[in-house]
Order: C-alpha cells, then structure tokens, then sequence
C-alpha cells in the first residue's frame, strides 16, 4: 500500500512538473508584453486567429495566447495571474480539473484557458452554479476579454430566446448548469430551426465542477408538460400510511434510507382500499402511489431535504451539497406530491415528462470539457472513469497558515452542542470572529437557540434566510462577528478578514457535524485561512450523528456511553469517522455509476431520436424519410405474414394487413404469388409508393411541409410516451435480482425492444397519415 502511495505521489509530482515546464515560456514573455501598447496587445486577437485559419492548434499558439490574456488582466482589473494560477490554466488547457484551494483565485485563473479556447470561434461556455456568479463574473472577467476584442454574452433563465440565441452565438457565454441543460433539451423540441438558441456543444469550462459533475450529477433535468389528474390517490395514500405502526406494518432501514411495507402491512393496504393483491398488476399505480407516501412520511426530512413554505403555499426543496433553496425544482415521480400531501399543502397536479437528460450525459457531449474547483481531489477516480478528467492539485501562492484541528467526539449530541456553543462563547469573549458550519436548517436554528439563551449576538444563514446573504458574509470577517450557515457559506464564499482580525488568530471555523462527503467538510474549512492568512477549524461530532448512526463502527456508541460527557480527540476515532465517509462517498460512487449504466441506455436512444428529429428539422424536403418508414412499416408486415410455402390464406392475410395500414387495393394476391420474401417486399413498396406519389402529385408542394409537421409531432409524442415506459421499467427492474436475472442487462434487453415497438409505432403512424390523407378541391388539404 505504502509504495502504491508513493507511486500515486510521485506520478502527481511529475504531471505538476509537466505543467511548470509548459507555462515556463509565458513567464519568460512577462517583460515583453508588458512592453507592448494597448493596441499592440489587443492586436493579437487577429493575429492568433490568422494562425488558427492558417492550420496552427491550440497547443501552437498557447504561449503567445497566456502570455496576451495574462498581461490584459493586469492592465483591465488591475490583477496579474500568479504562476500557480497559469498552471491552473493550462490543466483545464489540457481538458483536466485544477483543485485549487480558497482564495486562490479560481475566477482569474480561467481568463487565459477561456480566452485561447474562444479564439477558434466555435464558443467557450463558463459555466457556473447560480446566476449571481454568472452575472458577476461576466462583467468582471468579461470586461478582460472585450478589451482583447472578443465578443461576451450572458445567458440568464428569464431571457428571450432572441437574446438567449444571442448569447450562445458569442465567443465566450456565462450561464448556468441547469439553464444550459434545459437549453439543450428545448432545442431538441423546436419545430422550426430558427427557434434553436444553441450552436453546438464546443467547450465547457465548469466551476465547481465538483458540485456540478458530481454532487448534482444524479439529479435529471426534466422538461414536463401535460397535467395527470393524481391528487386525490396522494390524500388517500398518505392518510393510510400515517396510520401504520414501525416495524409492524413497514420496516424503515436508516443506512439505505429506504421503506416497505411489512406482510401485516400488505394485509391493511388490501382491506383498507377493498382489493384482493395489492401487488397485482392492475393496482400499479396504487402501490407507487404507497410507496412514495411511506417515502415522504418516514424517509424524508421537514427542514433537512425540504422546507413549507406556507405564505406561498408549497413545498421548496433544500439543495443538500450546498443549503440553498431550490425555487422551482419537484422531486419527480410523484414524491414531490407525495410530501405535500404530508404536509397539508395544496397538491400540484403532476405531468409528463417530455424530455430528459442527466448532466453526467449532457456534460460528455461537449468536444472539450474541463473544470475548476477547491476540491476534487477525493473523487478523482470517479472524474477519470465517467468524464476522463484527471484531477491536479495546484500548489498554493502562500503556505496555508490555517490550523486544522482534530475533531472534537462526544457520546451525545447534546454534550457535542453544549461544547461547541462554549467554544463559540470564548472565542466571541476574544473578539475573534466565529462561522458555525451547519448541515441543516434545523441544525442552524436550535445553535441559535442556544447562543440566544447565552445573549451572544449572532448571524444565520440558512436557506429560510438567504435574502440577506451579501449582507452577512460581509460580515462575517469582522471583530466579534458570530456567523451560523448551512453550506451555503461552504462554497465559493470569500470571507474577508477585518480589522485586527489577524492578531486573534484569524477566522475559526467551527463544523456542528461531519457531512457524508469529505469535500463539503474541506470546502467549509477552506473559507478559513485564505491566501497565508491565519485560521483554525474544529468539528464537533457525536456517535449519535445521522453519519455515524448510518455508516460508523457500531462498538462506537456502547464505548461513548461508558465515558459519558467525556470529549475525545483521538486518531482512532477520526479515522473511524473518515472511514464512514469514505464508505458514504462509495455508496454514493457506486449509485451514481450504476444511474450512469442505466442512463447510457436512454443516452443512446436519444442521440437517434434527436439525430432523426435533426435531419427532419432541418430539411425542409423529408419525403425521403417517408419513403423509408413505408418501407420499415411494409417489411414488417411482410416478415409478421410471409409463409415461404405462400399458401393462399398466408397472402390473404398478408394483403389484409396491408389493407389495414392504409393500402387498400394497392397489392394483389397475384402479384406476389410464388415470390421470396424480399421480391415481396419490393413490390409492395414499389406499388404502395406510386399510389401515393401519384395521390398527391398535383399538390406536392402542399403536402411536404405537412409531412414535416406531422413527422415532428408524432415523433415527439412517441419519445415523450417512451420515457415515460422506460420510467417505469426503471423502477420495476430490480425485482428482476430475485429471479436470478441481471436487472441492468434485462433493462438494456427490454429498453431496446421497447425502442424498436416506438420506432415501429412511429413509422405505421406517419405511413397510416399519409395513405389516409384526402385530396380535396380548394386551397386546403386535410387528412
């Protein structure tokens, strides 16, 4: 293991070398383009794109091109990149992750990689995590880029698609992770070309590429329309289950955090709805409708995963990774419903879903894809595998000055508050200013309890509270300052130290427990100590912790009940507690990657489909396509009937099912008599093409753009039916385990032969359209 380590190490060592060797000759260049006017530095932008048009790449005009942007920066913003932020440039140069700690200055690092990628002219998209980072830094580093003549847009969720189409179409465009995916599954719904926004998937350079790629990577984007009447079997679900006993009637298990229904359970569903099985088919929907409300009642968590919002009368989900509301988002499949039904909220009607992609798919589609973070480093074997993105950790300008110290175990969660709240009360008495992690809103209000009953003013943050945000962590550096936050202040918060703040020792950073993933724990401790400033970090943790409850070691709680109060700082324990991470971060790793294996399948089926809708959209001439769905749907027809011995009743029936399709009297029993099977085929296509060749013959011109629109829509409604069915095979397949069969393999098998029926249904569909179609003196056609 130690040499594996050491192996490990020393390959880091050496890319990180690579990368100084790389950046060397934009560093040599510094006195030169220093030199240079502004005309002269802003000419380059032609100049590098000449080379580009002349046959260079990338790599060819890299150094010129850093060298160019670093210089801008100093001359625009009046801040000049370090080495190590060049060398965070030229990983995400190389398509990679910088891991760069706090305060670092991330945001000025992606200046050079932006601008070289953006001279092409194929569009760079910065991608950020809420729009208030994309505004600011569209105006801030943006401002770097239009001095050196490029063109910025801004993509925001409220503009039209005018100005989206506007944004897109410059060389450089900041936008959101999720308005970025919803762009591009609204593009793939468009009935007419002009209505797209997007360009083409060129180069995506994500910050926080942790929280995007992987802490979000699970959730699906969903596009949905067309409302299900369903409220009434939420009311009736949830007050069944509300009346069942733990144990008895459902056993819960905490780790997996999943619920079922016991066999007694079972029993009082089918008396109380008065049916004989519940697990009969035709009681589906009922069943799904229990299960959520199980989900909502005894798995889901008031002020954890969501919170009430009653002035506005819904139901607002708590983003997990980083505390904030997510206005807007519905847990799909029903348990959005499901949970306001528990909690007397007005439930809204449900709806299909029309398109959807998940951002591990999405994120694969660009040509280039790269990113920035504070911390990776611990996923990295997941960013290799899905997204092939090695992860380099960039050294730090100044040596980090924090002190991280171990944390601080107790036997119950009310001797863990009582210590964590007196340590607060001290280093408040000293003036140093204190940030109190929390994971919870509920977290956040019961240690303002408790600060408030020891009359120490203080600030909280939490996703019931955000509107103040700026305000707060402005603050929060400040002499005295006492701050308590949920992750909202863990990520991409700069605190700033105020005055004499230095002397005291700096921020300290207290964590009230220990998050499933080590990242989100160093992303809090890492708003301490910023660029050499002086910091300290301590989490406190009981065994009682949902954490420990969950994944620790089980003799913990029987040895912490035996010390009582007692703290203990001892290595065994800390390594206990990252060993209950690291077995979180597995669980979490391996359900994403299986989300993966499951998703590939519907990735595949939906490059087809959107390939297919492509070719129809942007032509406006599809007879084409016709031609090869008649022939789809007539070789289907003949392979279902077809008898080598052509037996009389065999082409009876053959010539009937064509009749049924809409090929009445276009083929004889005689003419293909004695024929194989493809000469069949051959000639029922060729006479079924002419007939309807020869129908619309005198309205041609009116008939091609309704085949267009026809084909457009019968395709979307098909697709939006599809997803629907493979759905609900998704959440039945892994029955299939206790049959001995391997449910992944069986969801590929099936999920294909559903595809293959959708692609039939469409084609008979659009074939039935047209043989039907009737030809009407006047100006109008109509089918």
């Amino acid at each position: 293991m130690a040499n594996f380590l050491s192996r490990l190490f020393n390959e880091d060592a050496r890319k990180l070398k690579q990368i100084q060797k790389k950046i060397k000759p934009v560093l040599d260049l510094e006195e030169e383009y220093k030199a240079k006017s502004d005309d002269e530095l802003k000419a380059m932008t032609p100049y590098l794109r000449e080379k580009l048009a002349a046959g260079a790449t990338l790599d060819d005009i890299f150094v010129e091109a850093f060298a160019t942007a670093r210089e801008a920066c100093r001359r625009v913003i009046g801040e000049f990149p370090y080495p190590v932020q060049l060398m965070g440039a030229a990983v995400m140069q190389g398509g990679d992750i910088a891991e760069m700690k706090t305060g670092e200055g991330k945001t000025l690092t992606s200046v050079m990689a932006v601008y070289l990628n953006a001279l092409d002219g194929k569009g760079v998209h910065v991608v950020t995590v809420n729009e208030y980072l994309s505004e600011r830094d569209s105006a801030w580093m943006g401002e770097i880029h239009r001095f050196l003549g490029l063109t910025v847009g801004l993509n925001l969720r409220q503009l039209t698609k005018a100005q989206k189409r506007a944004a897109y179409a410059c060389d450089i465009t900041y936008t959101t992770n999720s308005e970025l995916g919803f762009d591009y599954l609204r593009d793939n719904m468009v009935t007419r070309v002009e209505d797209r926004v997007l360009r083409g998937l060129n180069v995506a350079m994500v910050d926080e590429v942790d929280s995007i790629l992987i802490d979000e990577s699970r959730t699906p984007l969903i596009i949905s329309g067309g409302k299900k009447d369903t409220a009434n079997l939420y009311l009736q679900a949830d007050r069944f289950v509300k009346r069942l006993v733990k144990d008895e009637d459902y056993e819960l298990d905490v780790k997996s955090r999943t619920v079922q229904l016991t066999e007694k359970g079972t029993a009082k569903a089918e008396a109380t709805f008065r049916i004989e099985n519940l697990f009969n088919l035709a009681h589906t929907q009922l069943l799904h409708h229990i299960n959520q409300a199980l989900k909502a009642n005894y798995v889901m968590l008031r002020d954890i995963e969501y919170v009430v919002d009653e002035e506005n009368d819904e139901i607002v989900i708590v983003d997990p990774n980083t505390g904030r509301l997510m206005k807007g988002r519905q847990w799909s499949d029903g348990l959005h419903q499901a949970v306001e039904a528990k909690e007397g909220i007005s439930i809204k009607q449900e709806t299909t879903t029309l398109a959807t992609i998940t951002y591990q798919n999405f994120f694969r589609l660009y040509n280039k894809l790269c990113g920035m973070t504070g911390t990776a480093k611990t996923e990295e074997e997941e960013f290799l595998e899905i997204y092939n993105m090695y992860v380099f950790e960039i050294p730090t300008n100044r040596p980090v000055a924090r002190i991280d110290y171990p944390d601080a175990v107790y036997g119950t969660k009310k001797a863990k508050f009582n210590a964590l709240v007196d340590e607060v009360v001290e280093r408040h008495a000293a003036g140093q200013p204190v940030l109190v992690g929390t994971i919870a809103v509920e977290t956040s209000e019961l240690i303002s309890k408790y600060l408030k009953e020891r009359h120490i003013p203080h600030e909280v943050l939490n996703a019931k509270n955000n509107a103040r945000e700026a305000d707060i962590i402005a603050k929060a550096g400040q002499k005295g300052a006492v701050t308590i936050a949920t992750n909202m202040a863990g990520r991409g918060t700069d605190i700033k130290l105020g005055e004499g703040v230095r002397e005291l020792g700096g921020l300290c950073v207290l964590g009230s427990e220990r998050h499933e993933s080590r990242r989100i724990d160093n992303q809090l401790r890492g708003r301490s100590g910023r660029q050499g400033d002086p910091g300290m970090s301590r989490f406190y943790v009981s065994v009682q912790d949902d954490l420990m409850v969950r994944f620790g070691a089980e003799h913990m709680e029987a040895l912490f009940a035996k010390l009582g109060d007692t703290v203990i700082e001892s290595k065994t324990v800390t390594r206990s507690i990252s060993g209950a991470q690291r077995r979180v971060e597995g669980v979490n790793y391996d359900a994403r990657k299986q989300l993966l294996q499951y998703d590939d399948v519907m990735r595949q089926q939906r490059e087809t489909m959107y390939d297919t809708r492509n070719f129809i959209l942007e032509n406006d001439d599809v007879h084409a396509v016709i031609h090869d769905m008649f022939k789809r749907v007539i070789s289907d027809i003949v392979a279902a009937h077809f008898n080598s011995e052509a037996r009389d009743q065999d082409l009876n029936e053959l010539i009937a099912a064509l009749d049924g399709i809409g090929f009445k009297g276009v083929v004889r029993v005689e003419d293909i008599e004695g024929r194989t099977e493809n000469d069949v085929v051959d000639i029922c296509l060729e006479q079924a093409w002419s007939d309807y060749e020869q129908k619309i013959e005198k309205v041609k011109d009116k008939v091609l753009p309704i085949e267009k629109e026809v084909s457009l829509r019968m395709i979307d409604r098909a697709w939006s039916n599809h997803i629907d069915t493979m759905s609900k095979l998704r959440d039945g397949i892994g029955l299939r385990s206790y049959a001995q069969s391997n449910p992944l393999q069986a969801y590929v098998t099936e999920g294909f032969n559903l595809f293959e029926d959708m692609m039939r249904t469409i084609s008979r569909e659009i074939v039935a359209f047209c043989m039907n179609i009737r030809v009407v003196d006047g100006p109008e056609q109509e089918a």
